[in-house]
């Protein structure tokens, strides 16, 4: 039973853990190089990730600068960037690639924010459905014998306080990135 319960919490922090690089990658004026997490780069026609091709660093609050292995790279690193949900349009001087992050517009954080909300609805239906599923398997124990209605009851409640307890975490993740958005 122990087993069985555990199982469903790792499902649950895999959740939250999700959700928190989910987070990392909404950018809020300023230049976080988590941006790029997930922008992949053609490199000897292989997708390969932004951090694999060159170095990033943040040289000012509101800029990234990608300075790519091969200069070869800088075309691909900027059709890259360019495809990505980004927004920004990159720059080059023939050795280094940039971004520059304009400031927010009121209407664009509120954007974001709607947004932030929305991926915290989300990653708490997926940790419902967990205790859904949880609750399913503490009841198929009991219909093959394998554990007592009490044991059901207690299975029953430890999973709902794992619930809470991470739904709980996710509306705080939320409330965090929604204020850090907020902020000018």
């Amino acid at each position: 039973m122990k087993e069985k319960i555990a199982f469903f919490e790792d499902k649950m922090v895999k959740t939250c853990n999700s959700l928190s690089s989910e987070f990392a990658t909404i950018r809020a004026g300023r230049a976080n190089p988590h941006v790029l997490d997930k922008i992949m780069v053609e490199y000897y026609g292989t997708p390969t990730p932004m951090q694999q091709v060159g170095n990033i660093s943040v040289p000012e609050p509101r800029k990234i600068q990608i300075q790519p292995w091969e200069k070869t790279l800088i075309k691909e690193i900027e059709k890259a960037i360019l495809m990505s949900d980004l927004g920004i349009t990159p720059t080059n001087d023939g050795n280094v690639v940039r971004l520059i992050f304009p400031e927010l517009t009121e209407e664009r954080r509120k954007e974001l924010v709607k947004d932030i909300k929305k991926k915290g609805e989300a990653a708490k239906v997926a940790i419902r459905n967990v205790r859904r599923d949880a609750n399913d398997a503490i009841k198929k124990m009991n219909k093959a014998n394998e554990i007592t209605e009490d044991e059901v009851k207690d299975g029953e409640t430890k999973i709902q306080k794992l619930t809470d307890k991470y739904v709980e975490e996710i509306d705080k993740a939320v409330e965090v990135k929604s204020k850090e958005i907020l902020t000018v």
